[in-house]
């Protein structure tokens, strides 16, 4: 019976093995692919987590799914509730438990465990026996919890065995006469080791060769601090040396015999050990599968107690519970807000299956939708969940949700197509026990079609027995909820004084988006405004042209214009100022355009010809110089105007500079001749 009881409990709370998982999975609940996500389940589950005080109980959360199962979640919440009265009043015997499920890995491998992991075993074995005795205490305030300890099996005799042959993660002497023997051995041959090793130390003929007067045990070998240069005048081995270099630590030849004796000795104790390790190992091998069960069951008591500590930390409580899709919230709350937060007062699946919230952006709207499908999750797992008494929340088979913008660029989706698809799936696995919360429905396209596209998923979803709630701007919508006798509308208010939500929602009346008063606000023209009001009345728009002359029109230019755009229809002139797109730098026009489209350029003291598509025009010569000025001197050098100058005037020097210069020409003609 009381592994029946045990096994019925794991299965109601969770998987503990895969194909349970999937059993409950496909069973149970059905989700979208982002429900957990878009509604935060997970975040609120990595809470919980931060109460367990074991990975066992992190585990089980990790794999805890929300139970369709009415029983099932009353049971869960039942437990929570047992679960807060332990906390309160007492300690909760479960800190210092450890998670062996790699020892049972190792174990299941056929290893011998180690003085570590043997002493894990027994602190978890001994946890185990205090968690038994304390829900035995605790049976009148906890008979859930008490049922499951029946389940945990006292395997005393294990922990006896391991704490007699195994101290401070090492095996005992006591463990076996020979082990005791052994050491015994082993502790006479390091007895006379270290008093040949003090002879050596207070010998003189050796005080030259000592770096430092005490015997250092290094790589277990006894050793003599020795100075590097004299590590030759000593008799022995090197087994280590310092850092620096200076000192090597030298194990004597005096104390060979011993040294010798003494690794027997260590090998003799290490197989003793060994054959120690293996029985206890064998030991625990023996019981694995109680082991394994007491794990199960510590990790499910870990896992409720975190809840219970949770549900204490947000003044959690537990909500009634129907499956007959009855939601009525009572001052709750998003359970992953924080801060100062408005309660939310919520009805849905008695007067109406239909939900329609309006209201501004930024209002809490989408909020609202978050928070209905978290706390209808948190609940169907066990949570207590932070509300008013009198709250009721109903199990469902499936819930579902298309909440923001679910743009994909991979699969070139736009929103609209996202939603659409997405929505899509959703009506064909809609029935009777499904919740379902629309953000924006029909948003993401025009107007009229979207408005109209989402009434008519409001009515299928609808007349397929599904509970719905959906946030939207439409008026359409709004107005059709209206009228339809089981579709109810809810207002987020909105302070239009001071222009700020008030996060509050007001079920039975229709919400405004107030862009209108916002926008009056802001400072808007009021005949903007009052046009506006009666374009959404009469939808009577203004169709009229504006008159010619408030707009402006092409003017025409003439022979004369100044303008610089068309750069390749103007004839470049010397002196122009123009930039060289190619060599990205400024130049000057030295002659203009040729048959060829091409101009002579000045750049960096040199003259090169560019194709005008390559040039533009920055400033014209008439712009940067006055009319008198000799263009011709932008482009020689002062040298070379001086001696022109000279050479017209007569000079004898000027007229010899210039027959040396040409000499020199000729010259250097005649080498490339050569």
């Amino acid at each position: 019976m009381e592994y029946r009881s045990f096994f019925c409990a794991i299965i109601q709370n969770l998987p503990p093995y895969s194909f349970i998982g999937d059993f409950i999975y496909k069973r149970g609940l059905k989700l979208n692919n982002n429900t957990f996500e878009k509604l935060q389940y997970d975040e609120l589950k990595q809470i919980v987590k931060n109460f367990c005080v074991s990975s066992l109980g992190k585990n089980l959360i990790d794999r805890l799914m929300p139970s369709t199962d009415i029983q099932t979640v009353k049971k869960r919440l039942a437990e929570t509730d047992e679960g807060r009265k332990l906390t309160a009043s007492s300690h909760i015997p479960l800190q210092g438990i450890v998670n062996i499920d790699n020892i049972i890995s190792n174990l299941e491998k056929g290893a011998v465990l180690n003085p570590e992991a043997l002493n894990n075993v027994s602190d978890f074995l001994r946890g185990c026996r205090k968690i038994k005795a304390y829900m035995k205490n605790n049976e009148f305030y906890a008979p859930i919890l008490y049922g499951y300890s029946h389940s945990i099996k006292e395997l005393e005799s294990i922990e006896e065995e391991i704490n007699t042959s195994v101290r401070n993660n090492t095996v005992d002497s006591n463990a076996t006469k020979e082990l005791k023997r052994i050491r015994r051995l082993i502790e006479n041959t390091e007895i006379k080791i270290e008093e040949r090793l003090d002879s050596f130390l207070k010998s003189s003929s050796n005080k030259n060769y000592i770096q430092d007067f005490f015997i250092s045990k290094r790589n277990g070998r006894f050793t003599i601090p020795i100075k590097a240069s004299y590590k030759n005048q000593v008799e022995g081995a090197i087994i280590d040396k310092s850092s620096t270099g200076s000192t090597v630590f030298v194990e004597p030849a005096i104390i060979n015999k011993y040294t010798s004796e003494l690794l027997q000795l260590k090998v003799l104790e290490a197989d003793e050990e060994y054959q120690v390790l293996s029985f206890l190992t064998g030991l625990v091998r023996d019981y694995l599968n109680e082991i394994k069960n007491n794990v199960e069951v510590i990790g499910l008591y870990d896992m409720i107690f975190a809840k219970s500590k949770y549900s204490e930390s947000i003044n959690g409580a537990s909500p009634d519970i129907n499956d007959y899709g009855y939601i009525n919230i009572i001052n709750g709350f998003h359970p992953l807000l924080k801060g100062n937060v408005v309660p939310l007062n919520f009805i849905l699946g008695k007067n109406y299956r239909t939900l329609i919230i309006t209201g501004p952006n930024a209002g809490g709207k989408t909020v609202v939708l978050k928070a209905v499908g978290l706390l209808t999750l948190a609940v169907e797992s066990g949570f207590q969940i932070p509300c008013d008494e009198g709250t009721c929340i109903s199990v469902f088979e499936n819930i579902f949700v298309d909440i923001g913008d679910d743009q994909s660029i991979e699969n070139a989706l736009s929103t609209f197509s996202s939603h659409a698809k997405n929505i899509s799936c959703i009506i064909m696995d809609t029935n009777k026990s499904t919740l379902l919360l629309f953000d924006e429905i029909g948003s993401g396209t025009e107007p009229n079609e979207g408005a109209a596209l989402a009434i008519s998923i409001l009515e299928e979803v609808y007349q397929r027995g599904a509970l719905t709630v959906a946030t939207t701007h439409y008026g359409e919508i709004k107005n059709f909820s209206l009228n339809h006798p089981d579709f109810e509308n809810a207002a987020m208010l909105f302070n239009s004084e001071t222009l700020e939500p008030q996060y509050k929602m007001l079920i039975g009346k229709s919400g405004d988006s107030n862009a209108l008063w916002i926008a009056a606000k802001m400072g808007i023209n009021q005949d903007i405004i009052k046009r506006a009001k009666f374009y959404i009345a009469n939808k009577d728009y203004n169709y009229s042209v504006i008159n010619k002359s408030e707009v402006r029109t092409e003017k025409y230019k003439n022979d004369n214009s100044d303008d610089k755009s068309d750069e390749n229809s103007y004839d470049y002139q010397q002196g122009d100022k123009v930039y060289l797109t190619e060599l990205k730098a400024s130049g000057l026009i030295y002659k203009s355009r040729d048959k060829f489209n091409n101009v002579t350029v000045m750049y960096n003291k040199k003259l090169i010809e560019v194709n005008i598509k390559q040039v533009k025009l920055e400033y014209k010569a008439s712009e940067l110089y006055p009319a008198d000025y000799d263009l011709n001197t932008l482009f020689t050098e002062y040298a070379d105007r001086k001696l022109e100058k000279d050479i017209a005037r007569g000079s004898k020097k000027a007229l010899k500079k210039l027959m040396k210069q040409r000499k020199e020409r000729q010259n250097e003609m005649r080498k490339d001749n050569q």
